[in-house]
C-alpha cells in the first residue's frame, strides 16, 4: 500500500465472536455443482495454456519437505511474458498439504498483501491462522511474488541508505528539506536501476497475476481458488481481469479500489488512520488511560508528540534517533490491530517523556528492521510495484501543490501521506499500468471483504471494488483493524469458509 505495505498481522488470532446466518446459492454461477468437491484433482496442467508458455505451465517442480506437513519448491516463470523464450526468473513457494487427502478440493493460493510481503511466511503460519475446513480440504500455497524475498528479488539500497530514506523528513517545510526529499528519491531510483535494472519493468501487478495462472496450471486446478488480503486483493482482482474464465472462488479481504489514483488513495488512508486513532483515543479515555480522561485530551497529546518530534527527534536505540517520520510509523503500526492499542498508549507516554524506544521498536516492526538490518526487501518492492501500477505522480512540485488538500483532509497524517509518493517522481522505468475499473466480465462470483474502520484499506475501497466487479459480493465487517477473515469475527469466518469449501455464494451482500 501507498502508506506502507498492509500485510496481515498474524497476531490477529482472537476469540471468535458470535456468528450469523448466510443465505446462499449452493451452486456455482454457471448452475453446476462446485467442481472438485470430494475428489482428487488431476496432477498435470488443466485448462487453457497461453501460446508459447507451455513449458512453464507443464513444469513439474521438485517439492521438498520444509516443515511439518509442508513442502517447498522453486518455480520458473518468464521475466517478460511477451518474450517467453527469453530470460526467466524464479518464484519460491511453500505448500501446506491438505489433511483430507482423499477429499481434497484443490489448491488455495494465498497472498498476505504488501506489495512485498512474503507469501511463503504466510503459508507457514496457515495451520495456526486458517479454519479447519480450509486446512482439511485444500493444499494451501503461499509464494513470494516476483521481486519479493526468496524469489528473484528487487534490490535497491543497503541498510544505512534504507534507514536514511525511512527516517527522512515526511513533512518538509523548507526548501532544504524539500531538496532532501528529492535527493532521497533520486538515490533510491538510482540504486534500484543499478542493482535490479532488468527486473524493474516486470514487477508490476499484471505480471504477478500472470504468474498465478502458471501456478494454477502447475497444480492441476481448472480454476483458481484464492484468498488475498490488502494489496493481495488488487493482485486477485487483476487476475480476474486477465483470466475471468479461470476464476473459481476468490476472496478479496481488505480490498483496494483499483480505480482510484495515488492521490485519492493517500487521502483516503490519511482519513482512515485518523478515524482509527479517534477510535483508539475514545477507547483509551473510557478506560481512564495514561493519556487522559477524554478523547480530545488523548488526541492533543498525540498531536504534541508528532509536532515536537519534527524539530526535536527523540532518542531511540542508542544509535538511531526517532525522527517525526519514525514517530508516525510507530503510531500507525498499532492501529492495524486493536490488540496493539495498549502498546500504542505506552509508546506515546514514553515519547512525551522524551523516550522514543517503544515508538522506534514499533516502526521497526512495521518496516521489518531487525538489530542487524532489514530482514527482507519489502520496503523496496512496495515502491517498485506501486510506481509501476499507479504512475500518476510526476514531480516534486505536484506533491507540494497537493499538500494543502491532504492537510485539510487529515491534519495529523495528511502531509506525511502527500509526500509518501515522492519515491515515484524519479522512477527509472516506464510505468506499465494506471488506475482503472476492474469488471472481470464473465467471471464467477467474487467475494469482497471490507471492515468499517479499517485504517489501511478504508471500507469505501471494498464497496468500490465490489460494485465494479460484474459478479462481486460484498461482505461487511463492522469493526476495527485491518482485514476481516483473521479478525475473530465468526460471521465472516463462516461466510468465507462456506464459500471456499462448499461453493456457497451469498445471494446478496452480507453484514457481519
Amino acid at each position: 500500500m501507498r502508506f506502507r505495505r498492509s500485510t496481515v498481522l498474524v497476531a490477529a488470532l482472537a476469540v471468535l465472536a458470535s456468528g450469523c446466518g448466510v443465505a446462499s446459492r449452493a451452486q456455482d454461477a454457471d448452475g453446476g455443482t462446485a467442481p472438485g468437491v470430494g475428489s482428487n484433482p488431476p496432477s498435470g496442467p488443466v485448462g487453457p495454456i497461453p501460446a508459447g508458455l507451455e513449458k512453464f505451465y507443464q513444469q513439474q517442480p521438485d517439492w521438498e519437505r520444509c516443515g511439518t506437513n509442508q513442502q517447498c519448491a522453486t518455480i520458473e516463470v518468464p521475466l517478460d511474458y511477451t518474450k517467453p523464450t527469453g530470460q526467466t526468473i524464479e518464484l519460491r513457494a511453500r505448500k501446506v498439504l491438505a489433511k483430507d487427502r482423499g477429499g481434497r478440493i484443490g489448491t488455495l493460493f494465498i497472498n498476505p498483501g504488501g506489495p512485498g510481503a512474503s507469501g511463503q511466511d504466510f503459508a507457514a503460519q496457515a495451520p495456526m491462522l486458517f479454519g479447519s475446513s480450509l486446512l482439511r480440504k485444500f493444499d494451501i500455497i503461499g509464494w513470494d511474488p516476483r521481486g519479493v524475498g526468496e524469489s528473484t528479488p528487487v534490490k535497491c539500497l543497503d541498510n544505512a541508505q534504507l534507514d536514511a530514506m525511512i527516517a527522512a523528513d515526511g513533512s518538509p517545510d523548507t526548501p532544504a528539506e524539500v531538496a532532501d526529499v528529492d535527493k532521497q528519491s533520486k538515490t533510491f531510483a538510482a540504486g534500484c536501476k543499478q542493482r535490479s535494472g532488468e527486473l524493474l519493468p516486470h514487477v508490476n501487478t499484471k505480471d504477478a497475476a500472470r504468474d498465478i495462472d502458471v501456478l494454477r496450471g502447475i497444480v492441476g486446478d481448472s480454476q483458481l481458488y484464492y484468498l488475498g488480503m490488502s494489496y493481495g486483493t488488487y493482485l486477485g482482482a487483476t487476475y480476474a481481469e486477465l483470466f475471468p474464465k479461470n476464476v473459481g472462488r476468490l476472496v478479496l479481504d481488505g480490498a483496494v479500489d483499483p480505480a482510484i489514483s495515488s492521490q485519492q488513495m493517500g487521502m483516503a488512508q490519511a482519513k482512515g488512520f485518523d478515524k482509527a486513532l479517534d477510535a483508539f483515543a475514545e477507547d483509551c479515555a473510557q478506560r481512564s488511560c495514561k493519556l487522559g480522561s477524554s478523547k480530545n485530551e488523548v488526541l492533543a497529546k498525540v498531536d504534541k508528540l508528532i509536532k515536537d518530534s519534527d524539530a526535536h527527534p527523540l532518542p531511540g536505540d542508542g544509535q538511531r534517533q526517532v525522527t517525526q517520520a519514525l514517530v508516525i510509523l510507530g503510531l500507525v503500526y498499532p492501529l492495524y490491530l486493536k490488540e496493539f492499542w495498549p502498546r500504542l498508549e505506552d509508546a506515546v507516554v514514553d515519547g512525551l517523556a522524551g523516550n522514543g524506544a517503544r515508538l522506534l521498536a514499533m516502526a521497526d516492526e512495521y518496516t521489518d528492521r531487525k538489530p542487524s538490518g532489514y530482514s527482507d526487501n519489502a520496503n523496496e518492492v512496495q515502491i517498485a510495484v506501486n510506481c509501476s501500477d499507479r504512475p500518476d505522480v510526476t514531480s516534486i512540485a505536484q506533491l507540494q501543490a497537493e499538500v494543502p488538500e491532504f492537510k485539510a483532509a487529515s491534519p495529523r497524517f495528511g502531509e506525511f501521506l502527500a509526500w509518501s509518493s515522492a519515491s515515484c517522481v524519479n522512477w527509472p522505468v516506464k510505468p506499465t499500468d494506471k488506475p482503472h475499473q476492474i469488471k472481470a466480465a464473465g467471471s464467477k462470483p467474487i467475494m469482497v471483504l471490507g471492515t468499517t474502520r479499517d485504517p489501511a484499506t478504508p471500507y469505501e475501497w471494498a464497496v468500490g471494488l465490489a460494485h465494479q466487479l460484474e459478479n462481486g459480493i460484498l461482505v461487511t465487517r463492522d469493526g476495527d483493524g485491518h482485514t476481516a477473515y483473521l479478525s475473530g469475527n465468526a460471521c465472516v469466518k463462516n461466510v468465507v469458509e462456506s464459500y471456499l469449501v462448499q461453493g456457497n455464494t451469498p445471494a446478496a451482500d452480507i453484514k457481519c
